[in-house]
């Protein structure tokens, strides 16, 4: 017996090592750049490239984008078998494009002849690391083309299977656009509801669900396919021929739980649910009910076995939690209330769901979004019924479109149950603190603050003592952790010059203040902000804009800031002839202005040169040349990222 409890520890950390071992070596085989018919292995500037067209045209702001996959390269008289996938944008100039877009579509094939750039983060305080985002979806490079850049060649070579889920994402979309046409917003909502279709949603509009907490309706996630999930038992278990064949009703559950899945664009989230409900479905009908923990593992480790990259996206990560939190929690918060009314019963019901699921989500979301929504409850309380009804709805107008007469009524019904939803979110986001914003959060901050989480959770929940201790003792830390990092941010002060492409932004940053020097542009697109800007501001905890800066002087084109000498060049200037240069450290050039860096030597004395992204790069590229000559550092942001400087004394 002593020996058998002996072994115990030493079987379990052999099955963690081996586990490990298969993580790594399924993360290893699933990047790309490992194989040796990766296209980045073998491509070299000058060459062509054999693309084909991945997905439909998505249309931007600017361009066209879709997904490429990489056939062969050739050079010269050779063609080079490879594979990989790349991010294609096509312009909206030239003869080849019009409104629509070019006259491409999935399965096309083109011949490219463009030099590709490889995925680069802008390197701005706290921006979203898109970069590695790209990465773990086996994207590296991306490509953008203008009409004399491709040629269209061959036939289509197009997967008949993704052929006919895209078909039929086309087919649905044009339903819901010929049936809900009373309002953008509502379409938007619709489509996004439905199959996940989001490039018709209004920006802001998108910002006010996710200021109250409900953005998870219009994100296809675990709820969607739990509703389709007991749509399709109630369904088939009533059909006369199905409800005699329990593996006839299990396949067509499962083909269309996947179908859906596939037609939303199979998301972490929507494929974590797929597989859970697979399992869920196989066990009901073969009478072994397992344990929900041990479906979620199951799921999870599929999941993972298919691409290692899924933990860190993340929906799968909130989509897990979510789930784990309602298991844990749903049952205890609601007992916390015993209410007679069965009215109100159902709706403390509801509310507990979205109660529990927020004690595993909230640390997570802070940290990705700094942000937390204050009246969550609220709406979830409205939305997610509605929403469910509309789910419903919307099926009913797809699968009786057919009919003249009922498609059309179904249709406004549709359209006004999301203009109501609309309006309760809306209303919600009007009330003054609806969303707390600009919350600072870190790694650190986040574990610890699970800490405090989990550990006041397992002492309410099982009354143990020592997780209460654990608990206080990672509030603590969580508190001193905080007041070093306010202490920081009461120290800062920063020289910023941001990447952001075509634009100049500059911030001079002192404790929680700040000076902006940009584009006014900046000033008025909240989504130029909101990508660029506001991360860096929340990471380095600044809020008063246009403050005065005690350690700031100015005069024209010159700034000090504390001991720092710096010029802002942003046109041309005349060179008047000196007996001695002018003393800076730093000198700014923005906007092309027409000059030269010999010019400027014989001027000013200058420790750096800073090229920000307003500057065209061929005019970069020859001031650098010019700064090497003359064995001057330099410094370009469209290509090492933002410029940061602390200019504290």
């Amino acid at each position: 017996m002593a020996a058998r409890f002996k072994l115990q520890p030493i079987q379990g950390l052999i099955l963690n090592l081996l586990l490990i071992s298969f993580g790594l070596l399924a993360t290893l085989h699933k990047d790309t750049r490992n194989s040796k018919d990766w296209y980045g292995n073998i491509y070299r500037e000058g060459d062509l490239m054999l693309i084909k067209v991945d997905e439909p045209l998505i249309k931007k702001a600017k361009s066209f984008k879709s997904n490429g996959f990489v056939e062969a390269i050739i050079r010269q008289d050779s063609v080079i078998a490879c594979n990989g996938k790349i991010l294609l944008y096509f312009s909206k100039d030239g003869d080849k494009t019009n409104s629509a877009g070019p006259q491409l579509q999935y399965g096309d094939k083109i011949l490219i002849n463009k030099n590709l750039q490889k995925i680069k983060n802008s390197g701005n305080p706290g921006a979203f690391n898109y970069e590695r985002y790209a990465a773990f979806q086996q994207i590296f490079h991306n490509v953008f083309l203008k009409e004399k850049d491709w040629i269209k060649t061959g036939e289509p070579a197009p997967n008949l299977f993704n052929r006919f889920i895209f078909n039929a994402r086309d087919n649905i979309l044009s339903i819901l656009r010929k049936h809900i046409n009373s309002g953008k917003d509502e379409l938007g909502i619709a489509q996004a509801l439905l199959i996940g279709y989001t490039n018709d949603l209004d920006r802001d509009l998108v910002q006010a669900y996710s200021n109250t907490g409900v953005v998870h309706i219009i994100a296809i996630s675990g709820m969607h396919l739990a509703l389709i999930y007991l749509l399709l038992v109630q369904v088939f278990g009533k059909i006369p021929l199905l409800n005699r064949s329990k593996l006839l009703q299990v396949l067509l559950i499962l083909s269309c739980l996947w179908l859906f899945s596939l037609l939303t664009g199979a998301s972490a989230s929507v494929l974590r649910a797929a597989v859970m409900f697979s399992f869920i479905t196989v066990g009901t009908n073969l009478k072994k009910r397992s344990s929900i923990y041990n479906s979620l593992a199951a799921s999870a480790f599929v999941m993972l076995c298919y691409n290692p990259f899924f933990l860190w996206d993340v929906g799968f990560q909130l989509s897990y939690l979510a789930v784990v939190s309602i298991i844990v929690f749903q049952q205890t918060v609601y007992n916390c209330w015993h209410i007679k009314n069965k009215w109100i019963e159902k709706v403390w019901e509801l509310a507990a769901v979205s109660l529990s699921a927020q004690v595993l989500t909230f640390p997570v979301c802070i940290y990705y979004f700094h942000q937390f929504p204050n009246f969550f409850l609220l709406t979830n309380i409205i939305a997610v019924p509605l929403s469910s009804v509309i789910l419903y709805v919307e099926i009913g107008l797809v699968a009786l479109s057919p009919i003249p007469v009922v498609a059309p009524f179904i249709g406004k019904i549709v359209t006004w149950l999301v203009w109501l939803m609309n309006q309760v979110v809306l209303w919600v986001n009007k009330i003054p603190f609806a969303v707390w914003e600009g919350i600072p959060s870190t790694v650190l901050s986040t574990c610890l603050l699970y800490g405090v989480t989990i550990g006041f959770s397992a002492w309410f929940i099982k009354k143990n003592r020592r997780m209460f201790g654990a608990a206080l003792v990672c509030f603590l830390a969580f508190v001193m952790v905080s007041i070093y990092k306010n202490w920081q941010i009461k120290t800062q002060q920063k020289l910023i010059v941001y990447n952001i492409s075509q634009h100049r932004a500059i911030d001079f940053i002192n404790g929680n203040d700040f000076n902006f020097i940009g584009d006014s542009v900046l000033l008025q697109d909240l989504m130029l902000q909101n990508f660029n800007l506001k991360p860096a501001r929340i990471a380095l905890q600044v809020e008063n804009r246009g403050a005065v800066l005690k350690n700031l002087f100015h005069n024209g084109s010159f700034y000090q800031f504390n001991n720092k000498k710096i010029l802002l060049i942003d046109g041309p200037i005349s060179f008047d002839t000196i007996s001695q240069k002018t003393a800076v450290d730093i000198i700014i050039i923005s906007k092309n202005p027409a000059i030269k860096i010999t010019q400027l030597a014989k001027v000013f004395s200058c420790g750096q040169y800073i090229f920000d992204a307003s500057n065209s790069l061929w005019k970069i590229d020859k001031w650098q040349k010019e700064c090497e000559e003359l064995h001057l550092r330099s410094y370009s942001v469209p290509e090492r990222g933002a410029f940061v400087l602390d200019v504290r004394e």
